[in-house]
């Protein structure tokens, strides 16, 4: 395994952060399965509609499957073995179960015409027991979207998910490439030609659990991006650059008397893919050596934004140097932003283009740097001493927000948990029985402090869109 300067073995971080994925598996687990003490879950799901919704992924440390975040996560799982499964090695095919795993899933999401299934798992049910995964008893209720209640957001981030997934298989398995891009052509002209948010129509099934505050058009634009890459056909790449304009705009929304404003160049994650279509749409243009074009200038923006030097840096840094955003889970910027960071980084060292701030010039080897630091910290190259990777290092995250890590496993404890007998081992001073290797937790506070308690969760819970864009950074790192 590669040791950095830095002492970081990013070749056992890379293993475990793909390992956490079968942490998160809901279905009917393969003999495969290395996280042993998980067990099968959710084998009805969908069942009380004659249809087949098993499998996918857990999004945290609850038992409800949401398909928004969850694409998210798969797209970004595909965008790393994209760009640098060469790095991988013997990590690779793991991280192609890892996809396939949310792809199948996503096959029987969008297997029945003019349907879209957005959830599976009542939250607010979920949400009042801790129970583990295979002794839920909360309703499995499935959510869908149509043309008469569009979910366009969705709808496209699945669209994406399987036409960058079709990228990442190319290699390893034609037919099912295929397969996964004749559906996500499909689902991609379901999302565009029914337009409309699923706040609208599934309300407080999906809010305030995942809201959409940037709007859908985001969205739309991502999976065409995404689909231009997988297919080179023209349509796509021009749906983009025709649309690309509503990205400039703020969506100023209010959602439970709060407002939020999103939507520029500076933002990426779950919600907001503004920065993320930015950086793979200027790919196409950088080879054309277009540098003017509003796909580069917006990259460069963004980079400005987060750059620490920068005058026009957008987010926060702590004493020791964590990139900081406002909101819970904050881990999953610094992954985010660290995996656009050293991908554009790659694009512009093909260009041999240097980025100005102001008077300050950023080279692709500082975006690199930048980088780097961030997944230093991470791993414990902070204030605490701590690692913020479950498994990694000698110093890490035992009393995570989780319900499966938490209460003993079918393996200790055959016996039911009920929805409420769980409280005592969340109430519990003790570490988690079951170790959920590989789970980046949403990370330590602006001043570097870190609480290790199963109640904040803000701070404590993992979750797959912290994960998915860390695979693609340690692979970097892992040379």
């Amino acid at each position: 395994m590669a040791v950095s300067v830095s002492g970081h073995d990013y070749g056992d971080a890379l293993r475990k952060s793909i390992l956490f994925f079968e942490g998160q598996r809901s279905g009917k687990l393969p003999p495969s399965q290395r996280m042993a003490w998980r067990k099968d879950s959710g084998l009805r799901d969908g069942a009380q509609i004659g249809v087949d919704l098993v499998g996918g992924y857990y999004d945290a440390g609850d038992n409800v499957k949401f398909n928004f975040p969850m694409a998210f996560s798969t797209t970004m799982l595909a965008w790393s073995v994209v760009e640098f499964r060469g790095p991988m090695g013997p990590d690779l095919p793991h991280a192609l179960d890892a996809i396939r795993w949310a792809t199948d899933y996503f096959l029987k999401a969008t297997s029945v015409p003019g349907i879209v299934f957005a959830q599976v798992g009542e939250p607010y049910g979920d949400h009042n027991c801790w129970e583990r995964p295979e002794d839920m008893d909360t309703p499995r209720t499935p959510y869908a979207v149509s043309a008469q209640f569009p979910g366009s957001e969705v709808s496209a981030e699945i669209a994406a998910a399987l036409a960058a997934a079709s990228l990442a298989f190319k290699h390893d398995d034609r037919p099912y490439s295929r397969q996964l891009l004749n559906r996500a052509k499909t689902v991609f002209e379901f999302a565009d030609k029914y337009k409309g948010s699923y706040n609208d129509h599934l309300g407080p099934s999906v809010c305030p659990f995942y809201c959409d505050f940037s709007g859908y058009v985001d969205e739309l634009l991502w999976a065409a991006s995404w689909l231009y890459k997988a297919t080179k056909a023209p349509k796509y790449w021009n749906y983009v650059v025709d649309n690309r304009h509503y990205l400039n705009y703020y969506n100023l929304k209010t959602f439970y008397s709060v407002p939020f404003v999103g939507g520029s160049f500076a933002e990426f994650g779950w919600d907001t893919k503004h920065a993320g279509i930015n950086v793979l749409s200027s790919k196409v243009v950088l080879k054309n050596n277009n540098y003017t074009d509003n796909f580069v200038v917006n990259s460069d923006k963004f980079v400005c934004s987060v750059l620490p030097e920068s005058p026009t840096k957008y987010v926060s840094y702590s004493p020791g140097g964590l990139l900081v955003k406002p909101g819970g889970s904050n881990l999953q910027h610094a992954t985010a932003l660290s995996f656009l960071l050293v991908v554009y980084a790659r694009y512009l060292n093909s260009t041999n283009q240097v980025i100005q701030c102001g008077d300050v010039k950023a080279t692709p080897d500082r975006l690199i740097q930048l980088a780097r630091g961030q997944v230093d910290y991470i791993l414990g190259s902070n204030p605490k001493n701590m690692s913020y990777m479950v498994g990694y290092g000698g110093k890490f995250p035992q009393k995570i927000h989780h319900r499966g890590s938490s209460l003993p496993s079918l393996d200790q404890h055959p016996q039911r948990i009920g929805c409420k007998d769980g409280a005592p081992y969340f109430a519990s001073s003790g570490p988690n029985p079951n170790q959920l290797t590989g789970a980046v937790v949403g990370g330590p506070n602006i001043q570097d402090w870190y609480d290790d308690s199963r109640v904040d969760i803000a701070h404590s819970e993992p979750t797959t869109y912290i994960n998915a864009p860390l695979v693609g950074v340690l692979a970097f790192f892992n040379k």
